[in-house]
């Protein structure tokens, strides 16, 4: 069975849920702005968009801003981690989540730019079809997306924005299956009552398929839940 290691946990909505887009912000000015790799996934049924940078784990950058411009591309702006946040120096990908503006159709390619405090990026967004935000079927539940991370992809789950799960192990299960294991929390763990996405990376290789590959989720609040994973490694 092939295992894969869990890249990161990003908490995505610690001090906020995802902003909506079209607020007005912009980037700050002054000094060289460096072009960085960024990538992008399409998540709850085509009402989210993780956005993936690279940087500290601990210090996962919020958004600030996004709206669709004139030309279609999605733009982003994203903000640092709060002022007074201790990041560690390692390098690995984030998870950042942002609301899909309405009307945009998951089954397009999308351009993505993504702007935070000197540097930028870009990404294009491949579509994926069958994708519904309007069904309210699969509001909270878990979705999962590729990224071109090696043979990585995002899993975005709801609930307590103080008990996040934590991977144990993801192993290929199937020539289109993947199991993710998820640590069982403590039994004296307490829990905010708030309800708000939280989005992970890990990762599987020795996959038979390319696409309609399938996560199934077990441990901590999960039950063998099948999640289709959106895209194509």
């Amino acid at each position: 069975l092939g295992t894969g290691a869990v890249m990161l946990l990003a908490l995505v909505g610690c001090a906020a849920s995802p902003v909506s887009p079209g607020s007005s912000s912009s980037v700050a000015s002054g000094g060289d702005v460096a072009q960085v790799e960024v990538d992008a996934t399409w998540l709850d049924d085509g009402r989210m968009i993780g956005i993936i940078t690279h940087g500290s784990s601990t210090c996962v950058p919020v958004v600030e801003d996004a709206a669709l411009q004139d030309n279609g591309t999605f733009a982003v702006i994203l903000a640092e981690a709060e002022e007074d946040s201790v990041c560690t120096t390692d390098m690995v990908a984030r998870v950042t989540l942002v609301e899909a503006l309405p009307g945009m159709d998951p089954a397009t390619d999308l351009e993505v730019t993504v702007a935070g405090d000197r540097y930028t990026g870009d990404t294009e967004l491949d579509a994926v079809q069958g994708l519904d935000p309007s069904n309210t079927a699969s509001e909270y539940a878990p979705s999962a997306g590729w990224i071109d991370e090696d043979d990585s992809f995002v899993i975005m789950t709801w609930g307590s924005s103080t008990c996040v799960p934590v991977v144990d192990s993801t192993a290929v299960t199937a020539p289109a299956e993947v199991t993710v294991t998820f640590d069982d929390p403590p039994t004296d763990q307490v829990c905010t009552m708030d309800m708000v996405p939280r989005a992970l990376i890990t990762s599987a290789s020795d996959l038979d398929e390319d696409d309609s590959v399938t996560a199934v989720l077990v441990g901590d609040d999960f039950d063998g839940v099948r999640v289709p994973i959106y895209g194509s490694t």
